[in-house]
């Protein structure tokens, strides 16, 4: 008996519909028993890679019409399955591993789906993001997800400048020959915070490296981490090593830095200024004015 359309879906509807369906990101038994019922029950498998998804299905013996659906070919293929919903199609979006659209492509194709009405239906399930936050050690009650950073290191460190000011743990995602160089930019630019790097989480070598920045970058220079990596990054402490280190300057120095370095406008050089320093943005535009009298 097929079982689809999911609770909350009007039957009446001549529409397919597109699930989002989430699929393991290391270990096949983390799938759940409501995302294998959609992928058997689907017309079509919308993935990024059709070899990696067919080992899945192939495990769980689901045999259906894959698809591919990636960055170089959404612009295109969005319209096409856009077109198969509105004829009554049920087409199933997944990506190579966790959740679609986390750092994965999807957004296009969500979107046109929404302008034409066609259901969107979310299938939960592993995300790398928050099973490395779970087992970090570290504060969650609020936290920002950053995806991947700029693989440019001025970029990157522009990137950390605006960050400077975030008072969430900060998560994540980083090539293996990229790691090193960001949690030095991080440990430089945020000042050296507890972090905890996560490594091929729910795989046979999953690994926990846990310290303040400059610690796990030190255990990179020693064993240089290989495979799927998730950075969890502490929010800043009132004395951590590092946090005071632009207050020797004067605030009028560090503004013009961060305006340089960060590319951000004087207002909001002056807020992460202030931050820093624990003071109100009221009395660091006084002690600004104090050092240049002759700014307004």
């Amino acid at each position: 008996m097929n079982s689809l359309p999911s609770a909350g879906v009007s039957e009446a509807s001549p529409r397919g519909r597109l699930y989002l369906v989430a699929t393991p990101i290391g270990n096949l038994e983390d799938i759940t028993l409501r995302a294998l019922r959609v992928l058997g029950e689907v017309d079509q498998i919308a993935c990024e890679d059709t070899r990696h998804t067919l080992k899945l299905l192939n495990h769980f013996e689901i045999r259906k019409p894959l698809v591919s659906y990636h960055e170089h070919n959404e612009l295109t293929r969005a319209p096409e399955l856009v077109l198969a919903m509105e004829q009554g199609a049920s087409i199933a979006l997944v990506s190579d591993a966790g959740m679609p659209l986390v750092s994965d492509p999807g957004h296009r194709l969500v979107t046109l789906a929404i302008r034409h009405k066609i259901p969107v239906i979310p299938i939960p399930g592993p995300a790398a993001l928050l099973a490395a936050l779970s087992a970090s050690g570290l504060p969650n009650e609020e936290f920002l997800f950053l995806g991947f950073l700029p693989a440019r290191s001025g970029e990157r460190q522009r990137a950390l400048e605006r960050l400077r000011i975030e008072d969430r743990t900060l998560i994540l995602y980083e090539a293996p020959h990229r790691i090193a160089e960001t949690i030095a930019d991080a440990a430089a630019i945020l000042g050296d915070r507890h972090a905890c790097l996560a490594r091929e989480v729910t795989k046979i070598h999953e690994e926990f490296r846990r310290g303040r920045l400059t610690e796990l970058f030190q255990s990179l220079e020693a064993q240089p981490a290989k495979g799927e990596i998730t950075l969890v990054i502490g929010p800043a402490e009132k004395d951590a090593p590092g946090a005071q280190a632009h207050t020797a300057q004067s605030l009028a120095a560090r503004v013009d830095e961060l305006m340089h370095q960060a590319k951000l406008d004087r207002k909001d050089a002056l807020k992460l200024a202030a931050k820093e320093r624990g003071i109100t943005k009221r009395d660091a535009y006084r002690q600004l004015l104090d050092e240049n009298p002759e700014s307004d």
